[in-house]
């Protein structure tokens, strides 16, 4: 197993936290895959921030480049509604994410339900 997907699955059960950057206050999707990944996490989004352009230039700057499919301990970027944005870590039979309705980091099985814009990997 990856070093990120055993540091995701470590944090299942977390509480969410909008911005949050810390397990011990609460983690959100951002917070989560900086975490993870020991990379720094960009300022300045909102819950709402369906940009998908500005979304890869924060992830091309954390040092994440884009592939064309996943391997566990990758990041997907999801588009949960019209104007919202997701990241969630892929791991074996799922996702590792902080799920903002359940108000917990969550892992989920299967595939994503929302849809996949696109898989992340550090370089």
């Amino acid at each position: 197993m990856s070093a990120v997907v055993a540091a995701a699955r470590a944090l299942v059960g977390v509480r969410f936290r909008l911005h949050g950057r810390v397990p011990e206050r609460g983690l959100d999707c951002v917070g989560l895959a900086a975490l993870v990944l020991g990379r720094a996490a960009p300022l300045g989004y909102g819950l709402r921030s369906g940009d998908e352009g500005l979304a890869a230039e924060w992830l091309r700057a954390a040092g994440l480049r884009r592939v064309e499919a996943a391997r566990d301990g990758d990041l997907a970027l999801v588009r949960p509604g019209p104007l919202q944005l997701h990241l969630m870590i892929v791991v074996p039979g799922g996702h590792v994410h902080a799920h903002a309705g359940v108000g917990r980091v969550v892992e989920m099985p299967g595939e994503s339900p929302w849809p996949v814009l696109g898989y992340w990997r550090p370089e």
